[in-house]
């Protein structure tokens, strides 16, 4: 095996763990939280945005409902006079 390709591995695994060490340290720690209670905040935001759109949705549906019956009986009303 060639002494450079060794060298490399070694690199590479010390690196790897220094890593690992920088993932799990108390500062790593601390940004985890904040992007978790950014992502918190973000998810009830949508889930706001979420309730307004149904209830948008309901309130044109039932409007359109009310538009529909309301020309069925001006319909039916037509065909009784004719």
């Amino acid at each position: 095996m060639d002494i450079s390709k060794i060298g490399i591995f070694a690199l590479g695994t010390l690196f790897g763990l220094e890593g690992i060490k920088l993932l799990s340290g108390k500062d790593a720690k601390k940004a985890y939280t904040h992007c978790t209670a950014a992502a918190l905040r973000a998810k009830d935001n949508v889930l706001d945005q979420v309730t307004v759109l149904k209830e948008n949705c309901t309130d044109i549906y039932e409007e359109a409902k009310s538009i529909n019956e309301d020309r069925a009986a001006a319909e039916r009303e037509k065909e009784i006079q004719d």
